[in-house]
């Protein structure tokens, strides 16, 4: 589990936080021995040598050794190590920073966080590691396949304020994506529907009930069977954007998600999703200010959609 909100007793290791786990309120046998079973990726020789190492302690700081007893609910610290990462070759740019404060502009391929195949190649850990901001979280998240802003909390004593302001639906969020183009629709228009998983694990889709998702749509251009959107999700669904473009009939363009699934080659980035976003809109609420930030990035031209 990726460690953001825990007190870290480890220090950054190029840019990379520890990582939590718990002890279960029943178990036995040696720390190593838990380990082993419940992080398996990990070989037990790997945790052995990492124990050896110092690289593993308890909340309080205290190293654990491989031969400690299991101790109902201690949580351990240890570095997450990923063998053979790939490398993602487009870069982020910082275009605010304060005290309390980061905005970045990530490219399209690029997690936020660190998660499955994916460590120093995050916006997180790139960020951190260039600017040694060791509290540095994000506020909140955009898709790995998606372009845009990406908004950072640098100190933990503020990162609750910044944090509410998504959660009341304070920030006025704009994306831009190119997608199908209907005719048939009245825009601007307002499309509200409930969304839930469909089974896959990072899958949406939406289902009959109350809705729980609501997206505000226009056009912003038209070109043959194509069209850029202006979309403002008032809420923030995991997926919200692509499956309710899908679910319209306008799926965004080069979404490997939705409607179906498309397994890209490994290292392939030939298409990027084009969805990007563009703009954020809120009252800072540290400061008092207003602020208003906008991506420098851009999606293809329609023309290259249409041949």
């Amino acid at each position: 589990m990726y460690n953001t909100h825990d007190p870290q007793v480890l220090p950054l290791r190029d840019g990379v936080a520890p990582s939590c786990v718990v002890l279960p309120s029943r178990g036995q046998g040696s720390m190593l021995d838990f380990l082993a079973q419940r992080l398996p990726l990990v070989s037990r020789d790997d945790w052995l040598r990492r124990m050896l190492l110092g690289e593993v302690v308890d909340e309080h700081g205290v190293r654990v050794t491989p031969e400690r007893l299991f101790v109902a609910g201690l949580r351990l610290y240890y570095y997450r190590e990923l063998v053979d990462e790939a490398c993602i070759p487009f870069q982020e740019q910082v275009l605010y920073q304060d005290e309390h404060l980061l905005v970045a502009d990530k490219p399209h391929f690029l997690p936020v966080a660190p998660a499955g195949r994916y460590l120093q190649h995050t916006l997180l850990v790139r960020l951190r590691r260039k600017l040694g901001l060791r509290e540095l979280s994000p506020v909140h998240r955009i898709d790995r396949d998606t372009a845009g802003l990406v908004l950072f909390s640098t100190q933990r004593a503020t990162r609750g304020r910044y944090q509410a302001l998504f959660r009341d639906r304070a920030v006025r969020k704009v994306y831009e994506a190119n997608a199908r183009w209907r005719g048939d629709l009245a825009f601007p228009l307002q499309h509200a529907s409930r969304l839930q998983e469909c089974g896959d694990f990072f899958r949406m889709h939406e289902a009959p009930g109350e809705p729980n998702a609501l997206t505000r749509i226009d056009v912003l251009q038209r070109l043959g069977g194509m069209a850029r959107y202006r979309l403002e999700p008032v809420s923030g669904k995991r997926h919200q954007l692509r499956v309710q473009m899908a679910a319209l009939g306008m799926p965004i363009a080069h979404d490997a998600l939705y409607p179906e699934v498309c397994d890209a080659a490994p290292g392939d980035y030939s298409r990027p999703l084009q969805l990007l976003a563009r703009r954020l809109e809120f009252t800072d609420p540290v400061t008092g200010a207003q602020r208003c930030f906008e991506s420098s990035q851009a999606l293809w031209p329609l023309s290259d959609l249409n041949d």
